[in-house]
C-alpha cells in the first residue's frame, strides 16, 4: 500500500462540510479486498480492538482499512470527529480516502499512525497502540486551542458566527472584513492596550482604585530585600510579597511574618520581575470576580494547592499521585494545572514545620502554596450565586477604572455574602485576559457560561459578524460575473473585496496578481478589515486542493458546465464529475441565501436539489421547461423578452432593457447576457434596489481596465479587434456566436492552446474555429503546462484539418509576433479575434499598436 498526495481540506470540500484529511491511495492487486489477505483483519482487530467496521460495500480493501484506522485513533484520542470515506477511483487499485480532523496537525499524524498499523498487522509485527494513542493526545493538548479560548470559539459558533485562526496559539477572527472582531485568550479588539498595562502594574492599579473609593490592602514598592523587610515591619503583622507587574500568581509570597520568610519571598519575587511590592496581608478567602462588559458574570473561590495525608506517603509522593489526575496537565488545556513542587512549596512547608519527604498523618491537609490561583495547581469553586450586590458594585468600579472590557478582579474576604467594607476585605488585584477555567469548569459547583458572556458583548443580538458572501463557479463567464456582481455592490456604496483569476481587488484596488480564484485568496479578503461584501471567483482547483475558505455563501452562482475545463485532472475525467466539484458552492448556500442556476444547463439544473436555501432559475428563454416550472411554483427566474432581462416572480415584473447594458453590446453579445441575468439574479437576491442595480449595469464598461481579457474590444485602421481569454471549447463557440452577430468582411483568429487541456479539447477549439474564420494565426504559449515543445501547436494543427471556413493559417513564434501578424493583414471592415495568453501584457501590447495609428 503507498499512500501519496496528502491534502488538507481546510473548509467545506467535495466530500463534506468537514475539514478532512484526503490522500492518494494505491493498493497491491491483493491489497483490493482483504479477505484475500490470510490473517490480515484478525491482525488488525488484535492490534487495535475499537477499529470498527472496514468497508462501506460489503467488501473491504487495504484503504478501507487505513480509513478505519485513521478515524478510530482520533476519536479514541479524544478528537471529536465522525465522518470518513473510501473511494475507488477510475485508476484500478488507487482510491481516495478521506478522514475528518479536528486538529490538522493531529489528523496527518493520525494518518500516519493508521498506515503504520495496517503494516505492522500485514507483516505480523508489533504495534503499540497505547503510545500511538498518546502521542496523538499530546499533539491534540499542543495544537488545539485552550479552555478559555475554546469556550469563547463555542459561543461564537453556537450563534452561527464564522472564526478563523491566525496563529497556531489564541489569537482567532471571529467574523467577516469590516464586522470582524478578534481575541487573544480572554482579550478581545476593544481590550485598551493603556488599560492592560495599568493591570499590569500592581502599584498603579492600586492607586487608581483606591482614589475610587475601592478597598485596597496598603502597602508599597521596595528596592530590595532590605527594603522589603523594612517595608513589612512599617505595615506590621503578615504581609504578601510579589512582583509588581506580575501574573498567574508567579512568584507571590502570602501571610509571611518573619524576616527570614520575607528575605526568601523577595529573593522569588525579584526573579520573576526587578520591581517587588509588599502589602498588607489580607486574611480570608481568596476570591476571583470576572467582570465582562461591566457585569459581574461569575465568581469563584479559589483554594490553595494542598494534598491530603494518608499516613503513608510522603508530602512529595502525595503531590505526585495527586499530579496524575488527567484534569491536571501542565499547562491551561484541562480544567486544572499541576501543583507546582519548587521553592516557593518547600518554604510553605517549612512554615508548617513540613518537609517534602515528611508523611502526614491520614486526613492531615498540608497546604503547598499560600496562594490559590489555578496555574499553580489550586483549585475552584462557584460561589456566583453568592456574591452580594455591594461586592459586585466593587469589582465593576474596579474594572472601569481601569478601564478594561473583561477584568478578572481579586478580592480577599472573609465572604462575598456581606460587603468588603464590613469585614475588612479589599480588591489586590485587577488582571487583563483573566483565565476563564475556574468558571467553565470548577473544581466544585456549577459552570458558567463566561464564553457566551464575552461573544455577546462583542457582538449584539442579532448580529452574526458576517458579511455578504457570493461564490461564482463555472466552466465559462465566470470572471465577467464576479466582477460585474462586485460592480452592482460597490454602487449600493459598499466596500466590495473580489478575487478572480486576474488577483485580488479591494475596492477596485488589486492587492495581489495571479490566478487568485482559490480559498487561499478568499479567506485573504474575508480577512480584510475594509470589506464590506466578498465575491469570489471559485475555481474547481481550489475546491479539490484546499475546499472552501468560508462555511456558508449568501448567494452562489453557476453560470454552466462545459467540457475542456481541466477534465482529466485530480480524477475530474467527466463533465458530470466536474458538476459534482463545482456543486459544492450550491450545497454550502446558507438557509436563508440563494443560489442561481443556469436553467439551461441540465448539469447545473440538478444542482437545485443539493441547495439548502432558495434558488432563481435564469435562461433566454422562459418558456424554458425548467423556468417555466420555477415560475409557476412561485419562484424566482430571471429572462430575455422583448430586447429586455426581466426578473420575474409571481405577479411581479422588472425590466431592464438591454440597450441600458454596456456589456451585451445591446444583447449582440449572447454570453454578456447570461452573465449579465447572472448578475442581476444575485443582485435580486442580495437585496439591492432596482436603481442601484440599473445604475450599476450602466456604468459597468467592459474595457481593458475594467475587465481584462473579456471580450475587449478595439478599433484599428477601420477594423474591429476583439482581446479574449477564452480557453476551452465551450469558450469558443460563445465567442463564435458572439461575432456572428456582428458585422465584418473578413475574420481571422489568433489563438494557443493550454496544455493542461485534453489532446481532443485542444483539438476541438481550432475545429471549432475554422467553420468560423477566414484565417487562422497559430502561436505556442510562454508556458506549456507540462506539454514538449511544439505539441499544442501540432494538435491544433489537427483541428484545422478538413476545415470548412478557413483557407489560410500559419504557426508564428511568440505571442506579441502573432498579434502584429495579425494586425498588419487587417484592412477596414475586417474583424480579428485574439485569444490571448499573457493577458495583461497582450492588452498592453494590442493598446500600444492601436495608439500608433491613432
Amino acid at each position: 500500500m503507498d499512500v501519496s498526495r496528502i491534502r488538507a481540506l481546510r473548509g467545506p470540500n467535495l466530500w463534506s462540510r468537514h475539514t478532512a484529511i484526503e490522500a492518494i491511495v494505491s493498493c497491491a492487486t491483493a491489497e483490493c479486498a482483504i479477505s484475500d489477505l490470510p490473517g490480515f483483519e484478525a491482525g488488525l482487530r488484535a492490534r487495535f480492538p475499537a477499529i470498527g467496521e472496514l468497508g462501506h460495500r460489503g467488501q473491504a480493501s487495504m484503504a478501507d482499512a487505513l480509513e478505519a484506522a485513521a478515524l478510530a485513533l482520533q476519536a479514541h484520542a479524544g478528537c471529536p470527529v465522525t465522518f470518513s470515506r473510501t473511494s475507488p477511483t477510475i485508476e484500478p487499485g488507487v482510491f481516495q480516502v478521506v478522514v475528518e480532523y479536528s486538529e490538522e496537525a493531529v489528523g496527518r499524524l493520525a494518518f500516519d499512525l493508521a498506515r503504520q498499523l495496517c503494516q505492522a498487522a500485514q507483516d505480523n509485527a508489533p504495534f503499540n497502540l497505547d503510545a500511538a494513542l498518546t502521542q496523538l493526545r499530546d499533539l491534540d493538548e499542543d495544537v488545539r486551542l485552550g479552555p478559555s479560548t475554546g469556550a469563547i470559539v463555542s459561543a461564537a459558533v453556537t450563534r452561527g458566527i464564522p472564526f478563523r485562526r491566525l496563529t497556531d496559539g489564541s489569537l482567532v477572527q471571529f467574523g467577516w472584513g469590516s464586522r470582524q472582531q478578534r481575541i487573544q485568550a480572554a482579550e478581545t479588539s476593544r481590550t485598551s492596550a493603556i488599560a492592560e498595562s495599568i493591570a499590569q502594574d500592581k502599584e498603579l492599579t492600586k492607586m487608581l482604585l483606591e482614589s475610587a473609593g475601592v478597598p485596597v490592602p496598603t502597602g508599597r514598592s521596595v528596592s530590595d530585600a532590605e527594603d522589603a523587610w523594612a517595608a513589612a515591619c512599617e505595615l506590621g503583622g503578615p504581609v504578601v510579597v510579589k512582583p509588581r507587574d506580575g501574573n498567574q500568581g508567579k512568584g507571590v509570597a502570602v501571610n509571611i511574618a518573619t524576616r527570614e520568610e520575607v528575605m526568601a519571598a523577595y529573593a522569588v519575587a525579584v526573579e520573576f520581575r526587578d520591581d517587588v511590592m509588599v502589602e498588607r496581608y489580607l486574611p480570608g478567602h481568596d476570591y476571583r470576580l470576572l467582570v465582562i462588559g461591566n457585569q459581574l458574570v461569575a465568581a469563584a473561590r479559589r483554594d490553595p494547592p494542598q494534598v491530603i495525608g494518608d499516613g503513608e506517603h510522603t508530602i512529595r509522593e502525595l503531590v505526585e499521585i495527586v499530579n496524575r489526575d488527567p484534569l491536571r496537565s501542565d499547562g491551561h488545556a484541562t480544567s486544572l494545572t499541576k501543583i507546582r513542587f519548587d521553592d516557593i512549596a518547600l518554604a510553605t512547608l517549612a512554615g508548617q514545620h513540613l518537609q517534602a519527604t515528611s508523611v502526614p498523618a491520614r486526613g492531615q491537609r498540608v497546604i503547598l502554596r499560600n496562594n490559590a490561583n489555578l496555574s499553580t495547581g489550586g483549585s475552584a469553586t462557584d460561589v456566583t450565586d453568592d456574591v452580594h450586590p455591594d461586592v459586585a458594585a466593587r469589582a465593576v468600579a474596579a474594572a472601569r477604572m481601569v478601564g478594561l472590557d473583561i477584568c478578572g478582579v481579586d478580592v480577599i474576604c472573609e465572604t462575598v455574602l456581606k460587603p468588603l467594607e464590613e469585614q475588612g476585605g479589599g480588591i489586590v488585584e485587577v488582571n487583563a485576559a483573566p483565565g476563564l477555567r475556574m468558571h467553565l469548569s470548577p473544581s466544585f459547583g456549577k459552570g458558567r457560561a463566561v464564553g457566551e458572556a464575552i461573544i455577546n458583548t462583542m457582538f449584539a443580538p442579532g448580529d452574526n459578524g458576517r458579511i455578504p458572501v457570493v461564490a461564482v463557479a463555472g466552466t465559462n463567464g465566470k470572471t465577467t460575473t464576479v466582477r460585474l456582481i462586485a460592480h452592482l455592490l460597490g454602487s449600493k456604496g459598499l466596500r466590495v473585496g473580489m478575487t478572480n483569476s486576474d488577483g485580488v481587488y479591494i475596492q477596485r484596488r488589486r492587492i495581489d496578481t495571479g490566478d487568485c480564484s482559490g480559498p487561499r485568496s478568499a479567506r485573504n479578503v474575508l480577512m480584510h478589515p475594509e470589506v464590506d461584501a466578498a465575491v469570489f471567483e471559485t475555481a474547481r482547483g481550489g475546491v479539490l486542493r484546499e475546499g472552501l475558505a468560508f462555511d456558508r455563501c449568501d448567494v452562489a452562482v453557476v453560470t454552466n458546465i462545459g467540457m475542456g475545463d481541466h477534465l482529466g485532472l485530480s480524477y475530474i475525467s467527466t463533465v458530470e464529475d466536474l458538476a459534482v466539484v463545482k456543486r459544492v458552492i450550491v450545497q454550502n448556500v446558507a438557509p436563508t441565501g440563494m443560489a442561481v442556476l443556469n436553467a439551461a444547463d441540465p448539469n447545473v439544473v440538478v444542482m437545485a436539489n443539493s441547495c439548502p436555501g432558495g434558488v432563481t432559475f435564469f435562461a433566454n428563454d422562459r418558456n424554458h421547461p425548467v423556468m417555466a416550472t420555477h415560475r409557476a411554483q412561485g419562484h424566482r427566474i430571471v429572462y430575455v423578452e422583448d430586447g429586455q432581462i426581466v426578473a420575474a416572480q409571481g405577479e411581479m415584473r422588472h425590466r431592464i432593457a438591454l440597450t441600458e447594458i454596456p456589456l451585451t453590446q445591446g444583447g449582440r453579445i449572447g454570453f454578456q447576457v447570461e452573465n449579465a441575468m447572472a448578475a442581476v439574479a444575485a443582485a435580486w437576491a442580495l437585496g439591492l434596489e432596482w436603481p442601484v442595480v440599473h445604475a450599476g449595469l450602466a456604468s459597468f464598461i467592459n474595457d481593458a481596465a475594467t475587465a481584462p481579457g473579456r471580450f475587449n474590444t478595439f478599433s484599428y485602421k477601420g477594423a474591429m479587434v476583439i482581446a479574449d481569454y477564452g480557453h476551452n471549447p465551450d469558450a469558443m463557440l460563445a465567442l463564435v456566436q458572439a461575432i456572428d452577430n456582428l458585422p465584418s468582411e473578413r475574420r481571422s483568429v489568433v489563438i494557443s492552446g493550454a496544455g493542461d487541456r485534453r489532446d481532443e479539447d485542444i483539438r476541438e477549439q481550432t475545429r471549432i474555429l475554422s467553420a468560423a474564420f477566414d484565417s487562422v494565426i497559430l502561436y505556442q504559449d510562454a508556458c506549456q503546462r507540462g506539454r514538449a515543445d511544439g505539441e499544442v501547436l501540432g494538435l491544433l494543427r489537427q483541428g484545422l484539418e478538413g476545415a470548412a471556413r478557413t483557407r489560410h493559417s500559419e504557426e508564428i513564434l511568440g505571442e506579441f509576433n502573432a498579434i502584429d501578424r495579425a494586425l498588419e493583414q487587417l484592412k477596414p471592415g475586417d474583424l480579428c479575434l485574439i485569444l490571448v495568453d499573457q493577458v495583461e501584457e497582450a492588452l498592453a501590447h494590442i493598446a500600444k499598436r492601436v495608439a500608433e495609428v491613432g
